[in-house]
């Protein structure tokens, strides 16, 4: 198994980017998905997660910004980050998780940085 996480960068305030993550190895129609992120001396914190029923929960700090999406035929889950803050500076992590289980998988993570 393995998600590969791409589109993170540095990017001024009020910019956007696209984060993408692919999973191989998974049957990934049958998963929940979706992205937390970790800045410096903080908890991980869930952003967005989208299930495999296409229901999606998205953080307080982000709502109507950032928009998450799935494609199983392309088996990814993007993350559409809009009017970033510097506060969205951290490190990026995708996942995966089963329906009805604790399996989870996790990708390396990709460093979206937010210049003031």
């Amino acid at each position: 198994v393995q998600l590969q996480a791409s589109g993170g960068g540095l990017v001024q305030a009020g910019g956007s980017l696209r984060l993408s993550c692919a999973a191989y190895g998974i049957t990934f129609s049958r998963y929940t998905t979706g992205w937390y992120r970790q800045a410096p001396g903080k908890q991980r914190e869930l952003v967005a997660r989208i299930r495999s029923g296409g229901s999606t929960n998205i953080a307080d700090s982000v709502r109507g910004r950032f928009t998450i999406s799935r494609d199983n035929a392309k088996i990814t889950v993007n993350l559409q980050m809009n009017s970033l803050k510097p506060e969205d500076t951290a490190v990026y992590y995708c996942y995966a998780q089963r329906d009805f289980s604790s399996a989870d998988y996790w990708g390396q993570g990709t460093q979206v940085t937010v210049s003031s």
